[in-house]
């Protein structure tokens, strides 16, 4: 049986969330602490001024105050509400982390930038496997992605 349009959409959008989830998850323990958004955000700019805003983005979402941002909460904060609003609180989410990983800001994640990118979460990043990363999202190695085949990138 094929799910009808409203529930792929769910599933595409549920697929997202968790994608952006796991990218500012960066050490992968189903958590996101003030460590992994320093780690995501690349210091900023190194000041007590980060460490305000990153401490007050995990309380808005820490339901539990446990100090870390379980998947439920993000899932809450960005999920919450109608179709719409989840959707723009996942893409904003996706964006911000194109946006980290589009360190030369032209507008796309080149071969550099992903293969970079790839290793400072800890994942091997071969030039072929990077390169086949690039052309699942619809680009190619000397153009690069963008954000629209990124997220067909993380959908896999």
């Amino acid at each position: 049986m094929c799910p009808t349009g409203s529930e792929l959409s769910r599933t595409i959008e549920k697929s997202n969330l968790r994608s952006a989830f796991d990218v500012l998850d960066a050490d992968g323990d189903g958590r996101i602490s003030h460590a992994d958004l320093r780690a995501f955000y690349g210091g900023i700019s190194g000041s007590d001024d980060d460490d305000d805003v990153i401490g007050s983005m995990i309380s808005a979402a820490d339901s539990n105050r446990d100090g870390f941002v379980e998947y439920e909460e993000f899932r809450r904060v960005l999920g919450g509400g109608d179709g719409r609003k989840r959707r723009e609180g996942v893409n904003g989410a996706m964006e911000e982390a194109f946006r980290v990983m589009d360190k030369d800001g032209d507008g796309k994640v080149g071969m550099e930038d992903l293969k970079v990118y790839l290793e400072w979460a800890g994942l091997e990043a071969r030039d072929e496997d990077v390169r086949a990363m690039i052309r699942l999202g619809g680009g190619d190695e000397t153009g690069g992605v963008t954000f629209e085949g990124l997220l067909k990138i993380l959908a896999v």
